[in-house]
């Protein structure tokens, strides 16, 4: 029993871990937003943009920064993107992309990255906000190169301007949920047969989508067409309640690791993941990317 345990172990080690929800700026892209006048821009340590302004540590979102947060973390890889609640234009899009894969490239395999609206060489797929699913007829050239390319949709949220005097956490919290909850719907609402082996992640838990399961059913929709194997939730900032709740729903096969540094602590979510388990945390942080990924 003892060399069982030990042999899957060593095959558990032979699959990396992952983190699919990390961000990462490169300087081509900080010296553009300090280089702006208007919105999106960064005035020394705020971060200026259309749905409010934050204090960030640029220092943060650079490569020594994400590189010792995998240590820490004890992660092997993590995937990064540009945030599309950053609202970039093309120009500082551009600047982005320019600088992104010499960070990947520099990285000795720890990262991996989305382009951003866009499928490019280089890249493990693109990401989008989660508000571009409105118009899946306007996404299709992008949907139907990726899954062609074998990559993968990484749905995120975009810019949420609250109402006036919201409080400061209004647009990640009620905004950000809100957008992707649409986005999840848009998706599960697609014509039947569109995309049918595209791999799919939807960030933070697609906004509550687990919750929803029974609202869905309470309106006629068959529970089991809303599992769909390619469909994948990432768990950035939820902890033991929402996952028990995710793993309860969709089972382990469809929840990946996310933690949305540096944006908030991935100690907590980390941490739930973990407590489900060994096999869990297999699963949500190894089995699952790598097939997405694969």
């Amino acid at each position: 029993m003892d060399a069982l345990r030990a042999a899957v172990a060593d095959d558990r080690h032979l699959v990396s871990s992952y983190d699919l929800h990390q961000h990462l700026w490169p300087e081509s892209l900080v010296e553009a937003l300090r280089a702006r006048r208007d919105r999106p821009r960064l005035r020394g340590t705020m971060l200026e943009l259309v749905d409010g302004d934050w204090e960030v540590d640029a220092d943060a979102y650079g490569l020594e920064a994400r590189l010792a947060s995998l240590d820490r973390d004890e992660i092997d890889i993590a995937v990064v993107s540009c945030p599309p609640t950053l609202g970039l234009d093309e120009a500082l899009l551009d600047a982005y992309h320019e600088g992104i894969l010499e960070l990947v490239g520099a990285s000795a395999g720890r990262l991996r990255a989305f382009a951003t609206d866009t499928v490019r060489d280089g890249f493990v797929g693109a990401c989008v906000s989660a508000e571009s699913l409105d118009d899946l007829a306007a996404l299709a050239p992008l949907l139907d190169e990726l899954e062609r390319r074998d990559a993968v949709l990484f749905v995120h949220p975009g810019p949420a301007p609250g109402p006036d005097r919201a409080p400061v956490w209004w647009p990640a919290i009620v905004g950000y949920t809100a957008q992707m909850q649409s986005a999840y719907a848009a998706w599960l609402a697609r014509e039947d047969g569109a995309w049918p082996t595209l791999g799919v992640v939807f960030a933070i838990l697609a906004g509550g989508a687990p919750f929803q399961l029974e609202r869905f059913a309470s309106r006629g929709v068959d529970s089991r067409t809303i599992v769909d194997p390619n469909v994948y939730l990432d768990t950035a900032s939820y902890g033991e309640r929402a996952l028990e709740l995710s793993l309860a729903t969709y089972g382990v096969g469809q929840l990946v690791y996310g933690s949305d540094l540096p944006v908030i602590d991935s100690g907590p979510t980390l941490r739930s993941v973990r407590g489900f388990g060994q096999a869990v945390a297999d699963a949500v942080c190894r089995a699952n990317p790598e097939r997405l990924l694969a």
